[in-house]
């Protein structure tokens, strides 16, 4: 048997461990447009002279487009294999850089920001999908690991980008950047594959209470236990996204920004040190705390990750003025905020199966893009306020109940689906021996 891009089922290309770093290396290269992106926010500004919030209205379409889409993109991959999905994301990712190199009204960067969101988009819900699929035992650590590649895909980057926008400018950065990532992208597009269709219908084994039903997208979305995720997604992406959207202006605005900081043995600007902090941990937080919800339960992980997001973002609101505290206090909520990515695909996976995963990620995905729109209204209340507490308190508040939900609400539903999944299951089994 041959695969979609010629290779045999034996070969090296086409084992799990292979196919989860073909895919880590794709996250990496297309990390930059949404964390990279608060690098760029002051120097365009700058130039043409455009408020904070209009500014970060590309932000907002960016993962509009990033997220709302990939349950199409998810269904392609489906029924087509991944290959082309990945290598059409890392065109599109090269190409909105590039556009962003050379524009000079909003309506471009918007216009570029589409195209970078679709791209991004394609490139992850495969990924994490093709994770899921490949790693039916441990699916929290297989989703985690992918989507570390994103989280903390921009840490090495984060300081060559500051100094070439420094040295060269804004616009010189954006195209270098652009089209080297996507290059990488294109080239390892054609090297990812799915599974075998006698691998997805004898699994070796599944993660602690994952059901074995398959359910199709359809079937999914009319259940009350996909909605609840989706809400405590949404609770928890919110903060998340201002965080990552807003770190260089509560920094500025905090007067930490440009305040050298000395750690491990390491001395940067407060909000260099940050960047590059947040981004490490941000990483790492995806693998640990999938690893730990494959041996623990996702419900018990998601309580105890979503609650120390919360205390985390209160002592940033309170502690955050302080250069070390800022840099300290950021990365505990990256930390705590960055193993939704992990968490919420291995879970979804669980409760309706593999067959549809990389589409019902995709759907569970949208909500960090419905989170998206509450990212500009920060700055709006900012403004009405004039500080970034209420933005903080809202934030945490939002965390903390879906902590709480995470055990009192979605454990029993899930608990309660699963079972009835398992009765299904049966039952078809009985008629087929009869």
């Amino acid at each position: 048997m041959v695969t979609e891009s010629g290779l045999q089922p034996t070969s090296f290309f086409a084992r799990p461990w292979t196919q989860l770093i073909i895919g880590i290396v794709c996250m990496v290269m297309v990390a930059n447009l949404q964390y990279g992106w608060t690098l760029f926010v002051g120097p365009i500004g700058d130039k043409y002279h455009w408020s904070k919030a209009a500014i970060q209205v590309t932000f907002t379409v960016f993962v509009l487009f990033e997220t709302w889409l990939v349950p199409a993109e998810g269904y392609l991959v489906d029924r087509f294999g991944p290959r082309w999905m990945i290598v059409v994301g890392g065109v599109l990712c090269a190409l909105a850089w590039t556009l962003n190199s050379f524009a000079s009204s909003l309506g471009m960067f918007y216009f570029a920001a589409v195209l970078g969101g679709i791209g991004a988009g394609a490139v992850y819900g495969t990924c994490i999908g093709n994770a899921v699929k490949w790693f039916p035992g441990r699916r929290g650590l297989a989703a985690g690991l992918t989507a570390a590649g994103f989280g903390m895909g921009s840490a090495a980057t984060i300081i060559p980008i500051a100094n070439m926008i420094k040295s060269s400018g804004y616009e010189q950065t954006f195209l270098t950047f652009g089209l080297f990532q996507g290059i990488v992208v294109v080239v390892f597009g054609f090297l990812i594959l799915a599974p075998t269709a006698s691998f997805m219908a004898a699994p070796p084994k599944v993660a602690p209470g994952a059901s074995r039903y398959q359910a199709t997208p359809v079937q999914m979305l009319k259940t009350p236990v996909f909605w609840v995720m989706y809400v405590m997604f949404i609770m928890m992406a919110a903060g998340g996204l201002m965080a990552t959207a807003q770190l260089a202006p509560i920094a500025k605005d905090y007067h930490v920004d440009k305040i050298p900081v000395s750690l491990i043995g390491i001395t940067l600007p407060a909000l260099t040190f940050a960047l590059s902090l947040d981004r490490i941990l941000n990483g790492l937080t995806r693998p640990f705390f999938g690893w730990v919800s494959d041996r623990i339960g996702r419900e018990q992980t998601m309580f105890i990750a979503f609650l120390l997001e919360g205390i985390g973002i209160i002592a940033l609101a309170n502690l955050g003025t302080d250069p070390v505290w800022f840099v300290l206090l950021s990365g505990l909520v990256f930390f705590a905020w960055g193993e939704i990515y992990s968490l919420f695909p291995a879970t979804v996976t669980d409760t309706f199966g593999a067959t549809y995963a990389t589409t019902n990620t995709g759907l569970m995905y949208t909500a960090k893009g419905t989170a998206s729109l509450l990212v500009p209204l920060a700055n709006v209340l900012v403004a009405a306020k004039g500080n970034w507490h209420a933005v903080f308190i809202t934030a945490a508040t939002l965390n903390i109940i879906a902590a709480l939900a995470a055990m009192a609400v979605l454990k029993p539903m899930r608990a309660a689906y699963t079972n009835r999944g398992a009765g299904v299951d049966a039952t078809k089994a009985n008629l087929a021996t009869r």
